[in-house]
């Protein structure tokens, strides 16, 4: 896919050599929400790439300007489209939706029994996984892959999703599901998250104050205890 300004198709191995750029970005991003994503090297994403399991942008001139890649758990079952990412200069041009919408095309194609499912803290991202006929829905309807979770490991709020037993997190669950839930219901699902999309914006934010309360919490209750140790 190319419009005005960039070329969206899937990357190859040719395409190896942006790995580094690409995760440094992801991780200076991360930091810049104040928010965890699963780290992932430069070596894996060369791998996705010459597996064909990811989408890239280019400019006409050929700089890098965004990436996601797909990962699939449970031998296949679940998709996710992990590490969407759009350099700092290209943003706010609707890359990122762009992006989404060719990788969610691949993945559709790849695995075309599966069920998608993202976890985000970032409400465009949830306005264009709507779009695309995701759902919200609970941890307990993800896969239950290990691996899968590990991934968490490195993420700021790996704690908080421990101490809920996988069960919450400061993520929204979102999902796709391409036969079990009939397409008329599925739309109306993403429809009606879409209109609402400001109010689940402040119980996100809700959310992540408790959560992180809670957990200042049990530090500072631990702390009073080794200093009276």
């Amino acid at each position: 896919m190319s419009n005005q300004k960039f070329i969206i198709k899937p990357a190859t191995g040719e395409h190896g050599h942006y790995a580094e750029i690409i995760t440094q970005e992801m991780e200076r991003s991360a930091q810049a929400r104040g928010t965890g994503i699963a780290k992932r090297s430069p070596e894996y994403i060369r791998t996705k790439m010459n597996e064909g399991k990811a989408v890239i942008a280019l400019t006409k001139s050929g700089d890098w300007a965004g990436f996601c890649y797909i990962e699939a758990w449970g031998h296949g079952k679940f998709v996710a489209n992990s590490g969407l990412i759009v350099a700092p200069e290209f943003r706010k041009h609707g890359l990122a939706r762009e992006i989404k919408r060719e990788v969610f095309k691949l993945s559709r194609k790849r695995y075309p029994d599966a069920k998608i499912f993202g976890l985000t803290t970032g409400a465009a991202v949830m306005k264009i996984n709507s779009e695309l006929g995701y759902y919200p829905v609970s941890y307990s309807d993800l896969t239950t892959d290990d691996e899968f979770w590990k991934g968490c490991q490195s993420c700021v709020n790996y704690p908080i999703l421990m101490s809920k037993n996988r069960s919450n997190c400061l993520c929204t669950a979102m999902l796709y599901e391409p036969k079990s839930v009939k397409k008329a219901e599925q739309k109306k699902l993403s429809s009606e998250f879409n209109k609402n999309l400001s109010l689940f914006e402040r119980l996100v934010k809700i959310k992540r104050a408790m959560f992180l309360n809670i957990a200042k919490g049990k530090r500072n209750a631990l702390a009073k205890v080794k200093g009276k140790s």
